[in-house]
């Protein structure tokens, strides 16, 4: 296995962690900032206001996204156990 191929790799695992946190971490953002901004405009200081519509917002993106990032995820595994010949030579 050379260096390039273990470089490689690694660079194809990182942007696919990227690319499957991305819609979550997205949606948690603009939950957060929707909320911020609800909080300055009524100056409600309240530390459960900005928790649990995050919690939930990350639920529901679990249950709306699992299925798109489980396929991408398998597909990358996939690719990973077929190209074990490769990496042993």
């Amino acid at each position: 296995m050379t260096p390039e191929m273990v470089t490689e790799l690694g660079r194809q695992a990182i942007e696919t962690t990227l690319i499957v946190s991305t819609p979550i971490l997205g949606l948690c953002l603009v939950v957060g900032l929707a909320v911020s901004v609800f909080q300055a405009m009524t100056q409600l200081n309240e530390a459960t206001l900005t928790f649990v519509p995050k919690v939930v917002a990350v639920f529901v993106a679990f249950v709306f996204f699992l299925p798109w990032m489980l396929s991408v995820l398998t597909s990358f595994m996939t690719q990973v156990f077929l190209n074990i010949p490769l990496y042993g030579q």
